[in-house]
């Protein structure tokens, strides 16, 4: 019998949660086999089989291992059972590119909706809002009971298929994740002298811009062209004008930075997860989308990194996908500022006198008082706020006309 250990995956984690077999008790492996996925406090990973041979697992899911414990044995001395095929090997697929949103942009990520066929032929034909039914089938599929019940109880919702009038009462485990999320934010709340400022963007010259070369854009570089690039660019240029919002305190000292790593929040089925784009004012526009949708993917499947989830020195979050107008992002440790965006709303606005109506969106800027003073975090938004409505300062920072004029 040969012992599969959990591996160590970070200095400072001592235990993590056995989060699925992928191989059932008793089933022939194969060498370099995935057998199971586990979850750190910051990432998920996954066990391959050492050697080929049948599984004897050592722990149930959802357990909580510590570091080094056996988490299951392979016999390599057993027979390979006839039948059994050789796992086929995984083909490269391309990430599709994100569809093009009427709304906000993110990196988020949202379960997909799940129906058997007869209950998707139900919400078709009576069209039925999907937001009415609570599914109760494995994994969250909705039923054609779960339809028909949405039907006959207009108005009436039942919890988590627990019928009407259910006083059920659930409990369910902490994952690793979500531990990690609570600490963290209580830890944010607690040791900065966190304050928010908020402005707001009109969105007009960027919706423009991507109505007029969102076709061009993907057709050379292969990805739609969505808000993040504009925000990521915009903050990298303001970052580099206004390098206290890119520092953060470390002891007695502020630790500066001459590049911005900047994160960004991605909300997935298990927790938010913060992936990181290294050197950011280094990237293209098409650069910064085409790690959007890496990250996203990766936090979807839960394939990022531990180098990936950290490193970063600001962080851009977006809770406009949601429908959020305005919020006071928590700033994600041990950075000093998080800049939250939200929805794009039509309002009325006076413009030269007269009122028009403008795509506007309020961005709130949340930091740390103890490292950036009022001017710096105000005149940072502004900034942002000056590039984002004349996308074409993103080419360098400055205005083209004054530049030639030297002005």
């Amino acid at each position: 019998m040969i012992d599969i250990k959990v591996p160590v995956v970070g200095e400072s984690i001592s235990e993590v949660t056995l989060l699925k077999w992928t191989k059932a008790d008793g089933a022939w492996v194969e060498r370099d086999e995935v057998i199971a996925e586990l979850e750190s406090e910051k990432a998920t990973f996954e066990i391959n089989a050492e050697k080929a041979g049948i599984l004897k697992h050592g722990a149930a899911e959802a357990d909580t291992v510590k570091i080094g414990d056996v988490v299951c044995q392979i016999d390599e001395t057993a027979t390979k059972p006839e039948g059994v095929a050789a796992p086929a090997k995984e083909e490269k697929k391309e990430t599709p590119a994100p569809k093009v949103e009427t709304a906000a942009p993110v990196a988020a990520v949202s379960n997909d909706i799940k129906a058997t066929p007869v209950a998707a032929a139900i919400i078709a034909d009576k069209k039925v809002d999907v937001g009415s039914i609570k599914p109760s089938g494995s994994g969250g599929k909705i039923l054609k009971d779960d339809v028909l019940q949405a039907l006959s109880n207009p108005g009436k919702v039942s919890f988590n298929g627990g019928g009407l009038g259910s006083r059920n009462v659930r409990k369910e485990k902490m994952s690793n994740l979500r531990k990690t999320i609570s600490r963290r934010l209580v830890e944010s709340k607690n040791t900065t002298a966190m304050l928010t400022t908020f402005n707001e963007v009109d969105m007009g010259r960027i919706m423009e811009t991507r109505t007029k070369y969102k076709d061009k854009f993907k057709e050379i570089h292969g990805v739609n062209l969505g808000f993040m690039s504009f925000f990521a660019k915009a903050c990298a240029i303001a970052l580099s004008e206004w390098p206290a919002v890119n520092a953060y305190i470390d002891s007695d000292e502020i630790i500066y930075h001459d590049y911005a790593d900047i994160s960004i929040a991605v909300s997935t089925p298990r927790g938010l997860t913060v992936p990181v784009m290294r050197n950011v004012e280094s990237m293209s526009m098409a650069d910064v989308e085409k790690k959007v949708v890496e990250l996203a993917g990766k936090a979807r499947d839960n394939k990022l990194t531990m180098e990936e989830l950290t490193g970063g020195t600001f962080t851009i979050t977006n809770g406009g996908v949601f429908g959020s107008l305005m919020s006071t992002p928590i700033i994600n440790l041990p950075q000093s500022a998080i800049l939250g965006m939200h929805k794009i709303q039509e309002r009325p606005m006076a413009v030269n006198g007269q009122v028009v109506i403008r795509p506007m969106m309020y961005v709130a800027l949340s930091y740390d008082h103890r490292i950036i003073d009022g001017r710096e975090s105000v005149s940072f938004l502004v900034r942002v706020k000056e590039l984002l409505e004349n996308p074409e300062l993103l080419l360098f920072g400055k205005d083209p006309v004054k530049t030639l004029l030297e002005v």
